[in-house]
């Protein structure tokens, strides 16, 4: 059953969590802003977990993520290079592989997020096993909804079989990619489904204005 209210121990770490987030963006954003963000990252994750015990850190690096995202949105942070969004329904397979797919081949030259139109609670094993692989783990990723900040900062935005569903702005590129679905699929499938994402974003990449290696 999904949790909803944090335990004692729980509320200590986002303490703690919010303390370091104030450090972080100090000058940036207030402790009440900050804290507002934690609060709903807590919440957004917490009624789809099936596990408990890492939800603290979950929220802080959701949190962490919307409030770059919000500074790049009010012009308070601009790190100079492109910022892409991958969006699926729930954010176990295929945007969790195209999002480990960009991060190895961009490196810090480009920002990389993704998230889910129905996010699930833990991301698909055979995505992770398939993209083990090919030397690109994500099995420290987790499925998140997408948030308006977040979509707002991005620069690009790819979807993949979230329809009507997907966030719509005015003046934002918009991809979207004809991808099966991995979930409930068999190893050799889902290798098939990675190898086709990698090269959808080998050529997302050679569009974007990405810094030279």
């Amino acid at each position: 059953m999904a949790q909803t209210g944090p335990t004692v121990e729980q509320r200590l770490a986002l303490r703690s969590a919010a303390t370091r987030l104030a450090d972080e963006f100090a000058g940036v954003f207030g402790r009440e802003t900050i804290e507002l963000f934690l609060t709903t990252s807590w919440d957004q994750l917490a009624s789809r977990a099936t596990t408990v015990t890492f939800l603290p850190v979950l929220a802080e690096r959701f949190a962490r993520e919307r409030l770059h995202a919000l500074a790049r949105v009010e012009g308070k942070s601009d790190t100079g290079v492109p910022t892409v969004l991958f969006l699926c329904v729930h954010n176990a397979g295929r945007s969790q592989m195209a999002l480990g797919w960009f991060r190895h081949l961009a490196g810090d030259r480009a920002v990389a997020w993704s998230g889910g139109s129905e996010p699930t609670s833990d991301v698909n094993p055979a995505a992770v096993a398939a993209m083990a692989e090919v030397g690109i783990d994500i099995a420290h990723e987790y499925p998140k909804p997408w948030t308006d900040e977040i979509v707002r900062a991005a620069d690009a935005v790819i979807t993949m079989g979230c329809g009507d569903a997907c966030p719509i702005f005015p003046g934002k590129r918009y991809e979207d990619w004809d991808i099966d679905d991995p979930a409930g699929q068999h190893l050799d499938t889902v290798r098939r489904i990675r190898d086709q994402i990698g090269q959808r974003v080998e050529s997302l990449i050679a569009t974007l204005s990405i810094p030279a290696a």
